[in-house]
């Protein structure tokens, strides 16, 4: 069974779409990873253009964001003044992403640069969190203690007009936060992720966080970095489809609810390894497939109003005839679909509380 996207202008299995991002989901919620660096390529994988995946990758992590920041602000584990701050830098980076991302898809680059990121990223990324499980494992084994530095300084720590962050208990030049978010918001612009494989280790390591504020303040960053993505996107390119978005949003926030639950569950050091290798094989799938593969010609797919279903055909109208609408529609449903998700947990959270009690 296969389904056509209005927009992205390609026929998919909806059963894949919503497997993969459910897997990729309980990866993001076992592993506190964000799991756009992994849909995207395998979205490109299943036929869908790189632009296309790219920017409904990025409104299906405003879903997930708002789903996951929307708890967090019910624990009161946020903290809204050092992330406006890192907002204000992940604006900045939206737009010279968007720019750069403007630029290369004039010259007819775009897919090729999409690849090269994701093929780097997964590379370095996978290399490093190899190589740190490993050394995890292997001091576990030898019951090794290794004392940490409690405080180590770099360039970016001695730059002027500090601020004090009440909430994380910090006074900090506010150029740190705002650094941080120009780097994640040029790189969710262009390869549609969060960023929070930069965010988190940068929260913790160099503005010095409470780490149990990281994830809900590093959620709360991301919702600001994806609205501006999606409707930047959307209205630029026409290229979110929200037939593929609901598809993502569904699987990915079932996915995160699971993995969050093996999380408290089981140790997922060893498992770590195994992301850190599904990382490198992705990477080296990208790569022979951009420099190795045989190019095949893709025929963009006809398909007449006529066969178009009601809500397939209000999409694409909807895009065509109103694009800033559009973009704004796109955002919106989003965060209804990520708040509502949230509340539904909460709500079945309390229920089996109750049970629990009378039982």
């Amino acid at each position: 069974m296969e389904v056509f996207l209005p927009i992205a202008q390609v026929f998919v299995n909806p059963i894949e779409i919503l497997m993969l991002s459910a897997i990729v989901g309980i990866l993001s919620g076992l592993f506190g990873v964000g799991g756009g660096f992994l849909m995207t390529p395998f979205l490109i994988f299943l036929g869908v253009p790189p632009a296309y995946a790219v920017a409904n990758e990025a409104n299906n992590i405003l879903a997930t964001s708002v789903s996951g920041s929307t708890t967090h602000y019910l624990k009161n584990t946020l903290d809204y003044k050092l992330g406006m701050m890192i907002v204000i830098g992940g604006t900045v980076g939206t737009a010279l992403g968007i720019y750069t991302f403007t630029y290369f898809k004039g010259i007819g680059k775009i897919d090729t640069v999409i690849s090269l990121a994701y093929m780097y990223i997964l590379a370095i990324i996978g290399t490093l969190m190899l190589v740190e499980s490993l050394g995890e494992i292997d001091k576990a084994k030898r019951n090794l203690l290794v004392k940490k530095k409690l405080h180590v300084h770099y360039w970016i720590h001695g730059l002027p007009l500090r601020m004090r962050f009440p909430k994380s208990k910090l006074y900090e030049s506010i150029f740190t936060p705002i650094i941080i978010g120009l780097l994640v918001g040029f790189i969710a612009a262009i390869m549609g992720i969060g960023g929070a494989f930069i965010l988190v280790p940068a929260m913790i390591y160099i503005i010095k966080m409470p780490t149990k504020l990281v994830p809900g303040t590093s959620l709360f960053v991301t919702i600001f970095v994806s609205v501006i993505v999606t409707f930047l996107h959307s209205f630029n390119y026409g290229s979110i489809d929200l037939l593929l978005v609901f598809m993502l949003v569904v699987g990915s926030i079932v996915g995160v609810q699971i993995g969050q639950k093996l999380g408290e569950k089981i140790d997922s050091s060893g498992l770590k390894v195994l992301l850190a290798i599904l990382l490198l094989i992705v990477g080296i799938a990208i790569a022979y497939d951009t420099f190795f593969a045989e190019q095949v010609s893709n025929d963009i797919v006809k398909v007449s109003n006529k066969d178009l279903n009601f809500f397939s055909l209000f999409i694409l109208e909807f895009s065509n005839d109103m694009p800033f609408f559009y973009g704004l529609f796109s955002i919106m449903f989003a965060i209804f679909l990520g708040v509502g998700a949230a509340f539904i947990r909460r709500f079945f959270s309390n229920l089996r509380k109750k049970i629990m009690l009378k039982s």
